[in-house]
């Protein structure tokens, strides 16, 4: 039953009903079924009752659910995410962020560059926005207020640091996006490790600068601060190394074709384990924690892909894809523009909503279109995930000041929060543009590590 008027209801809807707050996953899941039903209906049973559960929607349910389940990509997300929660509590991040403070010391804006490089390599463990933000908010932010940091750039530097983790690799945003597009997920990890670092390096700089011209947002520490050479090598060696060897062999792995990524991500979640009891972290209690929450959060994960591969079928059965499709044809726009115009959507759809709203609903109406223009889908990846670090960064929804709100409370309005953050949007539209005037950022390591890409 091709009925586009149909579709674009159940769109508009479905928009609406999670800007008021119902839950998405749910949401996906009920508009699904409940279109589907219409959809799908047949009427023609003598048996009322047998009649009204005679309709497909109950079998495409049951199948995307069951393929979810065996989806081998997507068993890598329980394992990077045990192993973000037992980094969380095993209270490495302190001592990670005390070491790169000393190590950064003569540097302007020492603190924010150690907030940021210490957002940059948990967020890399984690991949967990929301855990970033706010164990960062509870140790950086008030170091740096009794440093007599401008509270405006201290929480821009922690809000966007903390969004890094969706981008750079072994992320689990690209996971997502590797079964959701049917890519490799190897090829996104290697497409995403100079665009993701480029990004960090960029707020670095920024930092840098910034503080270079206004000192007096970000005062230099007193002399009596600051440690020997000796104290900063061994908090160093204690501190950063471990974790970023960690890191560093799950995504060598995975980038060496050695192992996929459920099988890089088991190896560092049984890291992270060593590592908890290296530093003497790693009990019960801790342990239960890690598993509740990574439990939690694989469920709901999981029940979005059930909820959108429901909500997405019925759509495109509706004809809704295929509407949007030739609207856009229409325009007979040039390859350019078409990357414009869908980065432009995306950035605004970023506004009301998360990154794994607009990953798993809106981004798969572009994907057909990407043959027609000659995109590479890798390269139309990159400009994805960079967009989608503004989805935690743009008011009102801007998810990544309202964790920090969240746990600074008074101490901050949230007002102040999303000044901060601008300047970070800026940057980030900046490294996209970078990354179109040159596509060998995101596509030179994956054609180097695994061949020339062949549609």
């Amino acid at each position: 039953m091709t009925n586009p008027e149909v579709a674009i209801l159940m769109l508009s809807l479905f928009i609406v009903l999670v800007m008021l707050g119902f839950p998405v996953a749910f949401t996906l899941l009920a508009m699904g079924v409940g279109f589907g039903y219409y959809a799908y209906y047949e009427a023609g049973s003598i048996e009322v009752i047998a009649d009204a559960f005679n309709n497909k929607i109950f079998y495409l349910l049951n199948q995307n659910t069951y393929s979810v389940m065996e989806n081998d990509t997507l068993v890598a997300i329980p394992l990077f995410l045990f192993m973000g929660y037992v980094v969380e509590r095993a209270n490495i991040v302190n001592r990670l962020f005390e070491a790169l403070q000393m190590a950064a010391r003569n540097l302007p804006g020492s603190m924010a560059i150690a907030a940021l490089i210490t957002c940059a390599v948990f967020s890399t463990a984690s991949g967990i926005v929301g855990a970033v933000v706010t164990l960062m908010g509870l140790l950086a932010f008030p170091a740096m207020a009794r440093a007599n940091y401008n509270k405006e750039f201290a929480s821009g530097v922690i809000c966007a640091g903390g969004t890094l983790g969706i981008l750079i690799p072994p992320s689990i945003m690209l996971i997502v996006y590797a079964a959701i597009a049917d890519l490799s997920p190897l090829r996104l990890y290697a497409a995403a490790v100079f665009p993701g670092f480029l990004l960090a390096g960029s707020y670095v700089v920024y930092v840098m600068i910034r503080v270079f011209i206004n000192p007096s947002i970000a005062p230099k520490p007193r002399d009596e601060d600051i440690p020997s050479r000796s104290v900063v090598y061994m908090r160093l060696l204690t501190s950063f190394v471990p974790l970023t060897v960690l890191i560093m062999l799950v995504l060598g792995s995975i980038l060496g074709g050695l192992a996929t990524p459920a099988e890089a991500a088991a190896m560092g979640a049984l890291g992270g384990l060593v590592l908890a009891a290296m530093y003497r972290s790693l009990d019960w209690e801790m342990l239960k924690q890690s598993v509740y929450l990574t439990a939690k959060a694989t469920a709901m994960v999981c029940w979005l892909f059930v909820g959108s591969w429901t909500f997405a079928s019925v759509f495109s059965y509706l004809g809704g894809h295929e509407i949007i499709k030739d609207f856009i044809l229409g325009f007979d726009l040039a390859p350019w523009q078409f990357l414009i115009l869908a980065q432009v959507i995306i950035f605004l759809l970023g506004w009301p909503l998360e990154w794994s709203e607009i990953l798993i609903i809106f981004v798969p109406i572009f994907l057909p279109m990407l043959d027609t223009f000659g995109v590479n889908p890798y390269f139309f990846a990159m400009l994805v995930a960079l967009n989608l670090q503004t989805s935690f960064l743009t008011p009102p929804m801007a998810m990544s000041a309202y964790y920090l709100k969240g746990v600074l409370g008074n101490k901050i309005e949230l007002v102040q929060i999303f000044k901060g953050l601008l300047p970070y949007l800026g940057i980030v539209i900046f490294v996209m543009f970078l990354m179109y005037q040159f596509p060998g950022l995101a596509l030179w390591l994956p054609d180097y590590l695994f061949g020339a890409y062949v549609p």
